[in-house]
């Protein structure tokens, strides 16, 4: 008899109990039961990869052992590719729902029809439910997979026939008594991207029937514990309190981040002992540089205009716009799981937030041909103040040409200096990046790691602060030395550098920018500061 297969952390599609690590699917979404038990019609939605698909498998399956329920689920994405075509986006989804209930094991009482019934397009799905739910002897209930697959006029035909069907349940015609729309934008943003009722005030939309919008959240420290817990009672190997804690800083809960540094770490680099935080490090850094498929498929949103209307105020710590079509775009970029909340704007975690200064800095560091070896020290350590003075050449050389080739205008000067600090620190040592929107600046940690004179592990920390001198504007320095005190003071450090760029009309030229002096904080520490 052949042995059971070693579990693992899952990184692509669904969870299968039997192969992967994972938590209860259901416990995370614990309202879904009790809409269905009251015949509602509701949306799932959360960013790709956390977990969504997993978790409605499993409800169906809960759902089909009770005995009263056919609860169904399958995919919309195969309609994609219809279009507008309504007629062919509906045979795509029929011919996908025929697929999943086939192949559920069901008696042929519980199956769809076969054939589908006639009916004109822009009926058929619901001719089809309607005929299905008068044959069948259980209740039957419906997740629809990626429903935002389905494309602006067949979109609403779609839903326009769940509506319509919903809203004759009353009068004794057979419908589906519960529907769930699985998607990774809410469904407020449909109007936008179908074109119908863009200001939501059409009485008779096709998402007026939804109850509830919920929303699959992040694992807490605690689920992380659990879900790595499983490994340690399989194996023996154990996440070290520190590990656990610092993967949950890294990816704030993000479900595929989660599995993907557990799985980094245990089968790619092949850790054997207990697993450390340095360890989770390294795996965070083979993750960033390698792009795996999840963090590509991020990146490739940055340069959608929605997207790059709310992560570049981020990005240079500027107010963003307040008008309507900046709230939906916020919304928009939130379901995207870009950002953590709507209200303050903030990167969702820091891998994303590495990961996107370095997607953005990819130009600049084509320009820096210094080498990274030649920055370290005799004794180890990084050379900072060598750093710097380069990046004063560097910027008098390249800095106004990348700034009209930067896309995002606004935070073109973080963009790259972040660039440059990336191209000659990485690989030796971090950068670690804190901005968010309406802070006016930009925080930056360099740490270094290098052998004391003892033989003993040391790591080197170099501060900086970001601020841009716009036109209009204040001189920045002041409130910039009091946001650099504040920094160091919650990092425990002496000194640090706040880097003022001028981007006023009448700033010097470039070839004369790059002035370093030497500045007191509030609180009396000794910094430098560099303008350029």
């Amino acid at each position: 008899m052949r042995p059971p297969r070693a579990k693992y952390f899952n990184t692509t599609g669904p969870c299968d109990p039997k192969r992967h690590y994972m938590l209860p699917p259901t416990q995370r979404l614990p309202e879904a039961r009790g809409l269905i038990d009251m015949d509602r019609y509701f949306v799932l939605h959360a960013p790709r990869q956390t977990g969504k698909t997993t978790t409605l498998d499993t409800l169906a399956a809960e759902l089909n052992t009770q005995g009263d329920i056919a609860a169904l689920m399958f995919s919309c994405e195969s309609a994609k590719a219809a279009g507008d075509d309504v007629g062919w986006a509906e045979s795509l989804l029929l011919d996908s729902l025929r697929e999943a209930a086939e192949g559920s094991g069901w008696p042929d009482e519980l199956l769809p029809p076969n054939p589908w019934p006639q009916s004109s397009p822009g009926s058929r799905l619901r001719a089809t439910l309607r005929e299905w739910c008068r044959r069948c002897p259980r209740r039957v209930v419906l997740f629809l997979d990626e429903i935002d697959a389905l494309q602006g006029t067949s979109m609403v035909s779609i839903l326009s026939q769940l509506r319509d069907g919903h809203n004759a349940r009353p009068k004794g015609r057979p419908f589906p008594a519960s529907v769930v729309l699985c998607e990774v934008r809410n469904v407020r943003d449909y109007k936008v991207a179908s074109g119908s009722d863009p200001d939501g005030l059409n009485p008779a939309s096709p998402f007026n029937i939804v109850t509830e919008s919920l929303r699959l959240g992040d694992f807490t420290a605690d689920e992380i514990a659990e879900l790595y817990g499983q490994h340690t009672q399989a194996t023996g190997q154990e996440f070290t309190k520190e590990a656990v804690a610092r993967v949950f800083e890294l990816t704030q809960g993000q479900p595929w981040l989660v599995n993907a540094l557990a799985y980094e770490i245990t089968f790619r680099m092949g850790v054997a002992d207990a697993i450390t935080a340095g360890q989770v490090e390294e795996a965070k850094e083979r993750l960033i540089r390698k792009r795996a498929t999840h963090l590509d498929a991020l990146v490739a949103r940055m340069h959608e205009p929605r997207v790059e209307r709310v992560i570049e105020p981020i990005v240079a710590g500027t107010w963003p716009d307040t008008d309507t079509a900046f709230d939906d775009d916020v919304s928009y970029v939130h379901d995207l799981g870009l950002i953590r909340g709507t209200r303050d704007l903030e990167i969702a975690n820091p891998i994303y937030r590495e990961v996107l200064l370095r997607v953005l800095g990819d130009r600049t560091e084509r320009f820096v041909k210094a080498d990274p070896y030649s920055f370290v020290l005799p004794d180890g350590r990084f050379d900072l103040d060598r750093l710097l003075k380069e990046f004063v050449v560097f910027w008098r050389e390249h800095g106004e040409v990348l700034i009209r080739q930067e896309g995002y205008h606004e935070a073109a000067c973080q963009i790259i200096l972040m660039a440059f600090l990336h191209r000659l620190v990485n690989g030796g040592g971090y950068l670690d990046r804190e901005y968010a929107a309406g802070t006016k600046r930009l925080d930056v940690l360099v740490r270094w790691p290098y052998t004391g004179p003892e033989g003993e592990r040391l790591m080197q920390r170099e501060a900086m602060e970001l601020k841009v001198w716009r036109a209009g504007g204040d001189d920045p320095m002041p409130d910039g030395l009091a946001q650099l005190d504040r920094y160091l003071d919650r990092l425990s450090l002496s000194t640090g550098v706040l880097v003022v760029f001028d981007r006023r009309p009448e700033a010097p030229p470039w070839k004369e920018r790059g002035g370093f002096e030497q500045a007191a904080t509030p609180s009396g520490r000794e910094v430098t500061v560099l303008r350029v």
